[in-house]
């Protein structure tokens, strides 16, 4: 522990951070059955904080069972209280395609954990009021490292660092920087390039493929760079587009969608045109709804649900391990 660990500014009560803290610590071995605690003067000079604050934490402690007092001796460890973990799940933003992450994130910990969301809306700053808030309450932290392309890199470094590397588990974006961290992670750039290559019997009658990413989105660049090298690889012209406004439409172009927004204006063109979707041109969309599905356009996606599973099940057995996950196209009509 050091000696800003406790802050009367903090919303949670001084003693219940201080009783939270100590508590972590057993449940994480690093205070050990019949190990003697600080006394409380003890721990109220070196903490700097009131000898009933103190008091108040240790008796929240022998109330749940972690530690026991014995008499002119001082405090002990008695061992774990019958508690379940603590996770908190924090994802860049809410959607369809994260309801399926969380839920498979929860049926695989089960009653094994007690599991809590919060959202960071790409915004390094919010991510870290949000580590600072909870700083001692969570055995581990679930964390989508996705953020405004216009943040600097250090500075997301930076905060996610001070998060305990034990602690912490990276979902959906692998970090280099952060060495021996738990990830389960989308390869962008290899999953699209296979994904095409995949479709190699299907994508051979277009000359073509553009890609429509809109300039102010937060996709990861990656995905670009695999589909023009699928580009490269298969002799096919190769556009980014950013914006559906005023686009022609090419016959034997396949068009790649990262909005549903932006698919859904092009498809309203294709109405007025002669273009049959499948035939003179295609449609590919990432990541799967039931509105894909109505309109039998081709998707490819990560599959979710298993990336939420296999991130409680690293958490669960404590292996450390960079786990990619899986990657397909669903093949539909429109391409």
């Amino acid at each position: 522990m050091n000696h800003t660990l406790f802050s009367s500014a903090d919303r949670i009560p001084l003693p219940k951070q201080i009783a939270r803290h100590i508590a972590m610590q057993i449940d994480n071995d690093e205070l050990q059955q019949g190990q003697i605690l600080l006394s409380i003067n003890e721990f109220s000079a070196r903490y700097k904080v009131a000898r009933d604050t103190v008091e108040k934490a240790y008796k929240e402690l022998k109330a749940a069972g972690y530690i026991i007092s014995v008499r002119n001796k001082g405090y002990f460890v008695s061992g774990k209280a019958n508690v379940r973990k603590k996770i908190l799940l924090i994802f860049n933003k809410l959607s369809s395609y994260k309801k399926e992450v969380y839920y498979g994130f929860l049926e695989t910990v089960g009653d094994k954990a007690a599991v809590d969301l919060q959202v960071h809306h790409y915004n390094a700053g919010l991510l870290k009021e949000i580590i600072s808030s909870t700083a001692g309450n969570y055995h581990h932290y679930v964390l989508m490292p996705h953020f405004d392309k216009k943040e600097p890199k250090k500075k997301i470094l930076d905060i996610i660092r001070e998060i305990p590397a034990d602690k912490l588990l990276l979902l959906d974006k692998k970090v280099p920087e952060l060495k021996g961290v738990k990830t389960v992670y989308q390869d962008f750039k290899k999953d699209i390039y296979e994904a095409l290559l995949s479709a190699n019997d299907l994508l051979k009658k277009y000359k073509a493929i553009t890609i429509v990413f809109p300039s102010d989105s937060n996709h990861p660049v990656e995905i670009i760079s695999g589909i023009e090298e699928y580009c490269h690889t298969s002799k096919k012209k190769f556009q980014v587009v950013h914006e559906v406004n005023g686009m022609q439409l090419v016959r034997g172009t396949v068009y790649i969608f990262i909005t549903e927004k932006d698919m859904a204006e092009i498809i309203k063109q294709v109405k007025h045109t002669a273009l049959k979707p499948g035939a003179d041109m295609g449609i590919i969309s990432f990541n799967e709804t039931v509105l894909k599905e109505l309109l039998d356009i081709t998707v490819i996606t990560t599959d979710f649900e298993q990336m939420g599973k296999t991130a409680a099940e690293l958490l669960l057995n404590n292996t450390i391990a960079q786990v990619r996950n899986p990657f397909r196209m669903i093949r539909r009509a429109s391409l």
